[in-house]
């Protein structure tokens, strides 16, 4: 374990190193493919300067906003349909239609009804989440252990008290799995929306500055995403360690 987090660290930044020797020898164009310091000289001076910051904000915002939106429905549903077998078979048909499409495919479609706006890039992040988080959370909720659910009836809990207390509890672990799977999702849809139709945010600043052959500032951005990308990972695994640890031990 140890050599693995010494390695890892290592191998960025051994890879960063080859890409400045590469940069500094003009092994490729430098117009193109700028030294890393160069890159990270305008990456400091962008987030100083609060360039960065200011659009990593909008992008931030109308992920979260569709990311949660997924969350509050997504997590409604699955439990019904983990719960309920005639609302299963109702849904799984149009939930087995829609999950194969792609979120970047179906930009375009809703830029028609929703325009380039925040509705359309919140909506094609909820889209993009939905699918992770529902059948996650109908796979935890079926999967909780009947015998669970046979024992709190024998105690007289009722309905409310066995899905508050014994069956969201249990399958938590499950969804969670879920959440973690959708978060990196979101970031790359939202950056992708911002590209193909936005006026601003990282994937616009991304597009905008490599239009104008500001290519560094256009890495810059890039880094950020990478950077915005690694925050947030760790964030999912330091409230995974925190909130699912528990079943994570009982798995060991």
């Amino acid at each position: 374990m140890r050599v693995a987090r010494i390695l890892g660290p290592a191998f960025l930044i051994v890879s960063l190193a080859g890409w400045e020797l590469v940069a500094r020898m003009e092994l490729v164009s430098r117009r193109f493919f700028p030294p890393f310091t160069d890159i990270l000289a305008s990456f400091v001076h962008l987030t100083v300067t609060q360039a960065l910051p200011l659009e990593l904000g909008k992008t931030l915002g109308r992920m979260f906003a569709g990311f949660f939106l997924a969350i509050a429905f997504m997590v409604t549903l699955g439990v019904l349909m983990g719960r309920l077998r005639l609302l299963h078979n109702l849904c799984d048909p149009m939930v087995e239609l829609l999950r194969p499409l792609s979120a970047p495919a179906i930009i375009p479609v809703v830029m028609l009804f929703l325009g380039i706006g925040n509705s359309m890039k919140i909506f094609v992040v909820f889209y993009a989440c939905a699918f992770p988080i529902l059948i996650n959370t109908i796979d935890g909720v079926r999967g909780v252990d009947p015998l669970l659910i046979h024992t709190a009836r024998s105690y007289g809990a009722g309905k409310l008290d066995i899905m508050r207390k014994v069956i969201l509890p249990a399958a938590w672990p499950q969804v969670f799995s879920g959440l973690r799977i959708s978060l990196p999702i979101a970031l790359v849809v939202v950056i992708t929306s911002e590209l193909i139709g936005g006026n601003d945010g990282l994937g616009f600043f991304i597009l905008n500055n490599m239009r104008t052959f500001h290519i560094r500032e256009s890495y810059a951005g890039l880094v950020m995403v990478g950077v915005a990308g690694y925050a947030l990972n760790r964030a999912a695994v330091y409230v995974d360690a925190r909130f699912v640890g528990w079943n994570r031990m009982k798995g060991e």
